[in-house]
């Protein structure tokens, strides 16, 4: 049996706390309040946040797309040549065969960056021809580009279906080949050119034919763009050479 004193001890060291369990279970409670009302108000920000930011995002990309958007019309329209800062590294293209329905010829400058690695003597800009044809198709096309020590070689249309490209039109250094035109005029200003629907510059000497063929063709491109270009058996490699 335990003594008196030792009783008197045991209910000292442990004295009763009347509503110690009430306080701890309030404040438990209040925490998950608090908790839940933490999440909650910050479930709300983030959903705010994110409404926030979507709607800058589509008011910002409302201009951008719209520009590029005009862009496309002009240029599906003729309205633009080539726009862009070229890289001044030069392409090879070769075709058996070339045709074309409405076709425009006249002297342009190309412009590279400020400070591109490839202008060399030339101040970033290299003097060009720029042909443009409406509608145009190109048998066995092959294109290449001399990456130093490699070529990157493009080919398509050699499988019975020629390439194909409307709007067409490319920079150049150099056209060879046997060229047939119909209904062809020479010395027109480049600004009233008509038979592609690319304006040139004023002043500018220039060409323009109703139709053009050229067989054998071969350029040294710099910059070609088109509306629609479709490449039928395209086939991209690598190879020690060029077209």
């Amino acid at each position: 049996m335990a003594s008196s004193s030792d009783a008197s001890s045991s209910a000292g060291s442990n004295p009763e706390q009347p509503g110690s369990d009430i306080a701890s279970e309030g404040t438990a409670g209040t925490g998950s309040s608090n908790v839940s009302a933490f999440v909650e108000g910050a479930g709300k920000d983030t959903g705010r946040r994110g409404r926030v930011r979507l709607r800058r995002a589509a008011v910002m990309a409302v201009p951008a797309t719209l520009v590029a958007a005009t862009l496309a019309v002009l240029t599906a329209q003729g309205a633009l040549g080539v726009q862009f800062a070229i890289s001044g590294m030069p392409f090879t293209v070769t075709a058996t065969e070339l045709k074309g329905t409405g076709f425009e010829q006249f002297g342009a400058l190309d412009h590279m960056i400020e400070g591109s690695p490839n202008e060399g003597d030339t101040g970033g800009q290299v003097l060009v021809i720029t042909s443009a044809i409406k509608t145009a198709t190109l048998t066995n096309l092959c294109q290449s580009v001399d990456l130093g020590g490699i070529n990157l070689l493009i080919k398509a249309g050699n499988a019975g279906t020629p390439v194909s490209a409307t709007d067409l039109t490319t920079d150049s250094t150099e056209v060879a080949g046997d060229a047939t035109f119909d209904d062809i005029e020479i010395g027109n200003d480049a600004s009233t050119l008509s038979a592609a629907g690319v304006k040139g510059p004023e002043g500018v000497f220039s060409q323009q034919a109703r139709t053009v063929r050229i067989a054998k063709l071969r350029q040294t491109n710099y910059a070609t763009t088109a509306g629609v270009f479709k490449l039928p058996g395209l086939k991209l490699s690598f190879s020690s050479t060029g077209c």
